[in-house]
């Protein structure tokens, strides 16, 4: 029994291997033949993987162009000068002379506090002045006579002296009633009315110039370097769909400590009186605008210590080493590592391999710069395939 079993086993083993043998002598005949497996290997060998034939591939020619660097800020319109109005003494209005919302010139009398008690101290002085001067004018006389002392006459200039001092102290109250406009500017609204009792503490309204205005906004410590009185700054607001422009004139000499951003003020012109003090504005401050060769942000290939562009050169993929600089939503500075002129890909940098076949389908260009010329884009491709 155990005899037949061995047999059968043996018979078994060599039938599996020479059934083995004859399989994989089919195999390869059967891809060469053009069977069902050797469709999908020709397919791989026209593709961009197999490397068979060249990558077709978006280009740019690099070349400088004017790249700003900016820095957005949120700021505040203020009145260029601007002073809320009190009384310096109480007293009743007797006078009020304040259209809401209306231009003051400069000395306007905006509001007269009743001054009848000065007024009537002020004559007891002018009488008690002629008097003593006209005893200064009889002492004077004797005196050149001899007919009374120097002392006697010092006491009597003297007298006279002080009476034309408390007539300057009473014109001093007397100007204190009165309120006029230190600047030309608009009036705001009043809080007070003709007849109301007002004390240094009761506003009376606030005056505001606003024919040009100030801009108040901070930058952070870094760009304080590159923040000079002259520089130009643009900010929008809200409600008007037009860009203002405005000039910085004055930079605050420290940092603030707790937030680390340097304050900076700008002059705005407002002669068509649409900006208010006190309205939001979001302003743009351009910190460097200079020639750079740039190239689209989408070519630049992030490395671990640094970045790459590839460059067509002869047909062929050029792996290069750049290094950037500023950058926007859609270009970056090339501060080294390529050269005006040099064509980099912008598509395709998946499939691209070094010294890799490359076959040119479109000359990119950057939104605002005139496309290249038709021959030398032509020439450009002729001469990378």
């Amino acid at each position: 029994m155990k005899r037949w079993i061995a047999i059968i086993l043996v018979v078994l083993v060599v039938g599996g291997i020479i059934y083995y043998n004859k399989s994989s002598k089919k195999q390869p005949g059967e891809a060469a033949g053009g069977g069902r497996g050797g469709a999908p290997s020709g397919q791989a060998g026209g593709g961009r993987a197999g490397g068979s034939g060249p990558t077709a591939v978006n280009v740019y020619v690099v070349t400088s162009q004017n790249l700003k660097d900016e820095v957005v800020a949120t700021g505040s319109l203020l009145a260029s000068e601007q002073v809320d109005i009190y009384p310096e003494i109480s007293g009743r209005i007797v006078e009020l002379n304040i259209q809401e919302g209306r231009a003051v010139k400069q000395g306007t009398l905006l509001v007269k506090l009743y001054d009848g008690d000065l007024q009537a101290q002020l004559l007891k002085l002018r009488s008690l002045e002629e008097n003593n001067r006209r005893i200064e004018e009889r002492n004077k006389q004797l005196l050149e006579r001899g007919g009374i002392s120097q002392q006697e006459y010092d006491i009597i200039v003297t007298n006279l002296k002080g009476t034309l001092a408390d007539i300057e102290v009473t014109k001093a109250a007397l100007r204190r009633t009165e309120i006029r406009a230190p600047f030309s500017g608009t009036i705001g609204l009043r809080n007070v009315s003709l007849g109301a009792v007002v004390s240094p503490n009761t506003l009376i309204a606030r005056l505001q110039q606003t024919n040009s205005m100030k801009l108040d906004f901070s930058v952070p410590e870094k760009y304080s370097p590159s923040v000079k009185v002259g520089s130009v700054i643009s900010f929008q607001v809200d409600g008007l769909d037009k860009t203002f422009n405005g000039s910085v004139y004055a930079i605050e000499p420290g940092v603030e400590e707790a937030t680390r951003n340097l304050r900076i003020r700008a002059r705005v012109a407002n002669n068509t009186s649409s900006l208010r003090p006190g309205t939001f504005a979001k302003v743009s401050l351009v910190i460097n605008n200079a020639q750079a060769l740039v190239v689209p942000s989408q070519s630049v290939i992030p490395q671990t210590r640094g970045s790459q562009v590839v460059v067509i050169e002869n047909g062929k993929a050029v792996f290069k080493d750049v290094k950037i600089g500023l950058r926007n939503a859609s270009v970056v500075e090339i501060t080294q590592g390529l050269q005006k002129g040099d064509t980099v890909a912008t598509t395709g940098l998946i499939f691209l391999r070094p010294e890799a076949p490359v076959k040119v389908a479109k000359v990119d260009r950057l939104t605002g710069q005139k496309q290249p010329e038709q021959g030398s884009a032509a020439g450009n491709s002729a001469s990378m395939n």
